[in-house]
């Protein structure tokens, strides 16, 4: 801590607020042995209270000093001080850790104590690979998988191998016949979930060492060549059009940008500066923004629309339902209130009196964002001069309206949300014919919802919402039937009795619907029972249990959208799904399966490509394309489709799918037992490792192991090493590193020109490594160095050194 810092913090406590003379005990002990541990500094604090200590908790800011305290209500460590008696008292500034002061009976804590806060560390950077998403799907025993070269096949788990002394992890896949591929695991990243076209039929498992497999590639090659050019005219139609290059950045933005209340994500800073930059080129931006449900996707799109305002451009925000536009309403009307703009919204909430003069006011341009549902693409909607459309969650629309959103894409830019992004969409981003975006880190402080699903259990639920109630919070109970919505909120209300219950559906008119929604924002009601019409835009933060009733009978992108409604604060949000069936259908247990799997944070992705495994992809692409996408599965056709679309538009043919790299070396590579206890957790280690490609990587994966699981054990180290020389070995266009005794070859591709360096680095070369080129009599590009020792470590680090030289 500072030396300046003392006397402040201290006087935030003590009676005497000039104490900057007096001198500081701080040979005292620290309290970072019990810190971050709930039992122990409950009874830190209790018997410190008792002792009649004041204890000081320092915070960052005011937002976090409200978190902190929030935090210690739950944990009923709520003994604050009231000015007179000892207690906790909340202090505005920074410690650098947690001392006592016995002698004055004072003690101060960090926020970061509490909450084992660690150091800052270094991102791990975003890999650029050709597809922008890669696969989502994890992997359990029978699983059907496609191999790049091989094929379709089934998974089979992972399994230790030792040949003579040395050990390896690998991952076991099992072909036509009773052929096996043993694959190492770091070279994992050439094996891909299969996705099919959905029900019940099985594909094709191919054999080893047989053409059938890039036969079936090439008639699908040949069948996406129509598409692929289909594709292209759309894309470059959009490229073609003259578009508003905006300008940059005004001092008002700048202004506008610092107001917002929040730290900003890595994430969405980034997003903001690629949608700028769209902006900024002189044809028509077509970007989608993928984030999880509070992950701040509004905010980033204020942003760009306050751009276009500054240059005296109009936004059109559409939304699916009049609630979500309310509150978008609401947000901007907050957001921009100290700058000249002037934001409308127009929904059924409006009379149509009301409705005619915002329109007037848009057409002639006194109206510079309006907010609305479908009912802005109404033939009476003139604009002035538009120039953004920001569309949310444009899964939610009807074919009719997609088919007029067409229109403005041609010369309008235009920015989409979506929390979890249909799977047309998410195909087109896959393919690289739309820009995306992608907010993949959660706001500071939020924390997974709980998610349990569960039969009907009238005692289990009336539990969960008493405990909410008990809080001080509120509950969402929906209940996707208004035929009989009442009788589900009397039985609510036999399950939470005394609870202030009401109900909200899309039938009510919009002035009643609009009242029970500002009455339940206000605390006036416990228990909203509604239909799934909160799913987009209610946003309660004191709501924090949902109950979804019937949950058997929603769509996998609606639940995960309704689970967002809650846990968009500190606190610790529960949401409960239950269904009444006996016996569920295939479809829902998997659907119901997925939702309670996908509870961490950036599930999003995960979900639209787990509902695309569910349904299938075959009705995205019409009957003609679908025999080819079951043949060899959605990820493989994805990326056919790119290839094939490059080919078109650069007139480059594609290169044939190369192996990995064969690696032959005498070293120890697997992940121990009892290292990572969970299998999942294991399966998504082994992936990740496989993307290891260079020393930063490496290091990245190192501090993320050694922070979820302890110190990295010498084969799992080995393994990261391996994977990086994979890569590295496979840009220099090498097929295989061997290791025979003392000596390592290295077998470059005889189709491809082996990479020479200039003669000074051969020189040093042939000093440092002994290299002899051609070692090999059988082949020509064979390179050979001396290892010098059979140490396993000292083995690996030299053949990496040698590989970074050449």
């Amino acid at each position: 801590m500072a030396a300046s810092h003392y006397p402040q913090v201290y006087a935030a406590l003590f009676s005497n607020p000039d104490v900057s003379g007096r001198q500081l005990d701080l040979n005292s002990r620290s309290i970072e042995s019990f810190v971050g541990r709930i039992p122990y500094f409950s009874q830190y604090v209790t018997s410190h209270l008792d002792s009649g200590y004041r204890i000081g908790v320092c915070c960052k800011n005011k937002k976090t000093m409200e978190n902190v305290r929030n935090f210690l209500e739950e944990q009923e460590l709520d003994r604050f001080s009231d000015g007179t008696n000892p207690g906790i008292e909340m202090i505005c500034g920074e410690v650098s850790e947690g001392f006592e002061l016995p002698s004055e009976g004072l003690a101060f804590v960090n926020e970061s104590e509490i909450f084992r806060e660690q150091p800052q560390k270094a991102r791990r950077k975003r890999r650029t690979k050709s597809r922008k998403i890669d696969s989502f799907s994890a992997l359990t025993v029978g699983d059907y998988v496609v191999h790049d070269i091989h094929g379709i096949g089934v998974y089979q788990g992972i399994e230790k191998m030792t040949l003579g002394e040395v050990t390896r992890d690998m991952m076991v896949i099992a072909y036509k016949g009773d052929d096996k591929l043993y694959l190492p695991v770091e070279q994992m990243d050439s094996v891909q979930a299969y996705i099919g076209t959905g029900g019940e039929r099985k594909p094709r498992i191919n054999t080893l060492g047989r053409p059938d497999w890039e036969k079936t590639k090439a008639k699908a090659k040949k069948a996406v060549e129509d598409m692929a050019d289909e594709l292209i005219a759309l894309y470059a139609k959009r490229r073609s059009q003259p578009g508003f290059a905006f300008g940059r950045d005004t001092a008002w933005q700048q202004d506008f940008e610092s107001r917002f209340e929040y730290e900003e994500t890595d994430d969405q800073l980034r997003c903001v500066d690629e949608i700028k930059k769209d902006m900024e080129k002189p044809v028509p931006m077509d970007r989608l923004l993928c984030g999880d449900v509070g992950y701040g996707k509004t905010e980033v799109a204020l942003r760009a629309a306050f751009k276009a305002v500054m240059e005296n451009k109009q936004v059109a925000v559409l939304v699916p339902t009049t609630i979500l536009a309310q509150q978008h309403y609401n947000t901007m009307t907050e957001r921009f209130a100290h700058f000249p703009i002037g934001v409308q919204v127009i929904s059924r909430f409006k009379s149509a009196g009301e409705q005619r003069l915002i329109l007037k006011d848009l057409a002639a341009g006194r109206v510079d964002i309006i907010v609305g549902t479908h009912r802005l693409l109404s033939k009476d909607v003139t604009f002035k001069d538009l120039g953004l459309l920001i569309i949310d969650e444009e899964q939610r629309f009807g074919v009719k309206a997609k088919e007029k959103l067409k229109s403005f894409r041609e010369n309008v830019d235009v920015l989409t949300l979506s929390a979890t992004p249909i799977p047309r969409t998410l195909h087109m981003s896959m393919t690289g014919v739309r820009d995306m975006s992608v907010i993949a880190e959660p706001p500071t402080g939020r924390r997974p919802v709980q998610t349990y699903v569960m039969r009907d259990n009238a005692m289990v639920i009336g539990d969960a919402i008493a405990r909410e109630l008990n809080r001080g919070g509120q509950v969402f109970f929906v209940h996707n039937r208004i035929k009989d919505i009442r009788e589900t909120a009397d039985r609510v209300a036999r399950m939470a009795p005394g609870a202030k219950i009401v109900v909200a559906h899309g039938r009510m008119s919009g002035e009643t619907l609009e009242k029970i929604m500002v009455a339940f924002l206000n605390k006036e009601y416990d228990v909203l029972v509604t239909t799934a019409i909160v799913e987009s835009g209610m946003d309660v933060k004191n709501a924090n249990t949902m109950i979804i009733d019937n949950g058997d009978s929603l769509g996998l992108s609606q639940l995960y959208q309704l689970r967002g409604r809650v846990g968009r604060a500190s606190r610790q949000a529960y949401c409960y799904i239950v269904y009444k069936k006996q016996v569920l259908s295939e479809i829902a247990a998997k659907r119901l399966k997925a939702i309670k799997d996908f509870t961490a944070f950036g599930s999003g992705f995960k979900v639209a490509m787990r509902d695309l495994e569910i349904r299938g992809a075959g009705n995205l692409l019409g009957a003609e394309q679908s025999g080819h996408l079951f043949s060899i599965g959605y990820e493989m056709y994805c990326r056919i489709l790119e290839e094939t679309i490059a080919e078109h538009t650069n007139g480059q043919l594609a290169q044939k799918e190369k192996e990995p790299v064969k690696i032959n070396l005498e070293v120890d590579a697997f992940i121990p037992e009892g290292y990572i206890d969970s299998e999942v957790l294991k399966y998504d280690a082994y992936k990740k490792i496989a993307t290891v490609g260079d020393e930063e990587d490496k290091q990245a994966m190192i501090e993320e192991l050694t922070d979820r699981f302890g110190s990295v054990p010498r084969g799992v180290n080995n393994l990261l090493s391996l994977a990086m020389m994979g890569h590295m070995a496979a840009k220099k266009n090498m097929v295989e590193i061997r290791q025979r005794g003392d000596a390592a070859y290295f077998y470059f591709d005889e189709e491809r020109e082996t990479p020479m360096p200039d003669g000074e680095t051969i020189l040093a070369l042939f000093e440092t490594y002994h290299l002899k080129l051609k070692a090999d009599r059988h082949r020509d590009g064979v390179w050979r160095i001396d290892l010098n020792h059979r140490i396993q470590e000292q083995m690996v680090d030299r053949i990496l050194n040698f590989l970074k030289k050449i």
